[in-house]
């Protein structure tokens, strides 16, 4: 009798088109959900999101939104705790996560403030990091944020630390990235977390099990280095979109499949050339808006599932960068 070889198990992202309801699901580890209605991090849709801290003529503690789905200019939401630049955000379908920064010394600060995203009003105290610094990038999923990298000047760190976004209090330790990382890029799915480049000329890409600790595992590369991007948690359950970065400044946008392994496939262009953008989704549309120290206005934006240049969307309420951004649906952009 010939031995049958073994079935393999259905790896966590699996993609299939369901005939059935002609509908695009993914697998969660225990059963294929439809990704742009049922998926609990995707169902409400992105509908907002936050631009959070930056420098204008100076570091700023302002957070603007945006209704992702319509294009148009940004809306007054209201203040950060502290002012700082240089932080990260993220967000679940109710809050919105902004944590560390600079708000004036090299070294950075440890303070992470929430929001109820659907509202608008001044943030609140969550907690602090283990850890001080600036310049980490952040994913999430529909309970918990995790926090990549972090600098202290002049050294990037390769520090994970993640917190429960439904509740209060300090980041507890995850691991560490493969490397040091700071203004990294990022995204991930109900699932996995990746981290992209942050570590010039280091162009690497690690990612992580949201759900459990430890260290991060080898993804693979950028195929454009992404440095000084800053983005964060953009894109869908199937895809991450970054944008920007680079040694200096740059115009182009990359993405990965989330679910699998392998490097980053070139996606197109910005319209505008720079660097330290802030990146904020929905399930179908990646925005990226403003750009270095007060570089720019501009708001821009892409079909995820498509490939081609960004499209004007609107503008920022003034010239500025170093943001972290934030959306209610698949989480935080930071």
């Amino acid at each position: 009798m010939t031995e049958q070889p073994p079935i393999q198990p259905t790896p966590v992202g699996a993609l299939r088109f369901n005939t059935d309801n002609a509908k695009l699901e993914y697998f969660d580890g225990n059963q294929y959900v439809n990704i742009t209605t049922d998926s609990p991090e995707q169902n409400t849709g992105g509908t907002r999101g936050l631009i959070m801290g930056g420098i204008t003529s100076g570091r700023t503690n302002l957070v603007n939104f945006i209704s992702i789905q319509t294009t148009g200019n940004t809306t007054d939401f209201g203040d950060l705790v502290q002012t700082a630049s240089q932080g990260a955000g993220l967000g679940s379908r109710t809050r919105a996560v902004a944590g560390g920064g600079t708000p004036s010394s090299p070294g950075g600060t440890n303070n992470i403030d929430f929001a109820t995203i659907a509202s608008t009003g001044n943030f609140a105290d969550f907690g602090d990091f283990i850890t001080t610094g600036f310049a980490r990038v952040a994913v999430s999923n529909s309970t918990r944020g995790v926090f990549f990298g972090r600098a202290v000047a002049p050294s990037a760190y390769n520090t994970i630390e993640f917190i429960t976004i439904a509740a209060t209090g300090n980041s507890i330790d995850f691991g560490d990235c493969s490397v040091g990382r700071q203004e990294a890029g990022a995204a991930g799915n109900p699932t996995r977390g990746i981290v992209t480049g942050g570590s010039y000329p280091d162009a690497s890409i690690d990612y992580v099990t949201l759900s459990t600790t430890g260290n991060a595992a080898d993804f693979g590369d950028c195929t454009t280095n992404i440095w000084n991007t800053r983005g964060g948690n953009c894109g869908n359950a199937v895809r991450g979109l970054m944008a920007g970065g680079g040694s200096g400044a740059s115009n182009a946008i990359q993405f990965v499949t989330i679910s699998t392994l392998g490097n980053t496939v070139d996606f197109g262009d910005r319209t505008v050339t720079k660097s330290q953008i802030t990146h904020m989704s929905s399930t179908t549309r990646a925005v990226f808006a403003g750009a270095g120290e007060g570089d720019t206005d501009v708001i821009d934006y892409v079909e995820i599932m498509s490939t081609g240049n960004a499209i004007d969307f609107g503008n920022l309420s003034e010239d500025y960068g170093y943001a972290a951004g934030a959306t209610n649906g698949h989480g935080g952009l930071g």
